[in-house]
């Protein structure tokens, strides 16, 4: 007999039951509600998420072929297609929005994701801005209307480097424009952001200027400029200009340097692998062309985190079409994720985060200690040690 539970068990222990029945509570998610508890629910959406689900077919039957195993989950029988379809489209998505939020704040208080890959010299805290569209079917998803003929939603991440994981997510419709964003933002003074072109606001860079907050990004090829100083340009550095400047351009009638009245920074650097040249904009006055580039290049850890929720987890097709059941998938997406960087630091077995994926979806029901089977997933487990017969001794 194995003495161990199931992964899948193992890994929904890490999730704070306490907190989670006063999420509910506070969300009065569970009002007039008739057996179906939302730890179901979220159980369902997570089965959902790990063993790569298609549909609420898909689920409810691969739960109902564990019965005997659901009871180590803390749910007495799988749910039927008809109340998890009513839970995901009713119950509010801001429930496990805020459970996501208040475990990476638990993982991150006891150091279990890992630290930043790159080491730089300076100790302000690096964030990366971005965002990603998910294309949907507009005949499906008519709230999400897009463009003439498709729908779609969008996913703006603010994700810090010391962790890799999120410090701030926005889920909107695909209309709304990228540089709507940052007005949201609540970022700390020291605080560097590294983003895309697409989220040029010059209003907000003089109010983060002014703030102490420093950006990274893209300089438009439209944008206006005069030049106050030209900096001496570092050698073998692959810096080919940096200038300090003023904005001087129009836009919307408005005088640029209105909006951002202060000195800027541009730098341009020599990218190798695609052989043309890279123009960013900072208002960083003290740090070198070469820890500016590298700033800008660390943006690229967003692009993975992006890479990885969408090929290991289900935020491509949905098992509702109603936008709260879109969101409370997506938000369940972002739980298994935080659970499976969580077990990737955890592993000692070096494999890549799709590998460990795809063998945890294999192997959800087995009855493994998680940290044996993490180290060597292939091992037979171990039964438990046979009684030993007792020998009554003769005096």
């Amino acid at each position: 007999m194995v003495r161990s539970a199931s992964l899948f068990s193992q890994l929904l222990a890490q999730i704070p039951r306490h907190e989670f029945e006063r999420l509910v509570k506070e969300h009065r998610a569970e009002y007039a509600a008739k057996g179906f508890s939302c730890w179901t629910q979220l159980v369902s959406m997570l089965f959902c998420q790990l063993a790569h689900a298609d549909s609420l077919r898909e689920i409810c039957n691969g739960l109902a072929c564990c019965v005997g195993k659901l009871v180590h989950l803390g749910v007495d029988r799988g749910p039927s297609k008809s109340n998890l379809s009513y839970a995901n489209c009713h119950r509010p998505a801001q429930l496990y929005e805020d459970l996501f939020w208040v475990m990476l704040n638990r993982f991150c208080g006891q150091g279990d994701l890992g630290s930043r890959q790159h080491t730089f010299r300076f100790k302000n805290k690096l964030l990366s801005l971005d965002s990603t569209t998910i294309a949907l079917c507009l005949t499906l998803f008519p709230w999400a209307e897009f463009r003439r003929a498709k729908g779609g939603v969008k996913a703006h991440v603010l994700l810090d480097h010391d962790d890799y994981m999120p410090s701030y997510v926005l889920l909107s419709k695909a209309r709304l424009h990228d540089s709507k964003v940052l007005s949201r933002l609540r970022l700390t003074s020291g605080s560097i952001v590294a983003m895309d072109r697409a989220y040029t606001n010059y209003r907000q860079f003089g109010r983060w200027t002014q703030d102490g907050v420093f950006f990274v990004t893209r300089m438009k090829a439209s944008a206006q400029y005069e030049i106050v100083q030209r900096r001496a340009i570092p050698k073998n550095r692959r810096i080919l200009a940096d200038d300090d400047i003023r904005l001087t351009g129009v836009h919307a009638k408005v005088h640029a340097q209105k909006k951002c009245p202060y000195v800027l920074r541009r730098i341009v650097v020599w990218d190798d692998e695609n052989q043309r040249e890279i123009i960013l904009l900072t208002n960083h006055l003290d740090f070198g062309a070469t820890t500016v580039a590298q700033i800008y290049k660390e943006r690229w850890k967003i692009e993975v985190f992006f890479k990885a929720l969408k090929q290991n987890l289900k935020v491509k097709s949905f098992v509702g079409t109603n936008e709260n059941a879109l969101q409370i998938q997506i938000w369940t997406a972002l739980i298994a994720l935080l659970l499976l960087k969580w077990l990737h630091h955890l592993s000692k077995a070096g494999w890549s985060l799709s590998n460990l994926t795809s063998m945890l979806r294999l192997n959800l029901f087995t009855y493994r200690d998680l940290c044996d089977w993490l180290d060597d997933p292939f091992r037979t487990p171990p039964l438990s040690p046979s009684p030993e017969q007792l020998e009554f001794t003769t005096s």
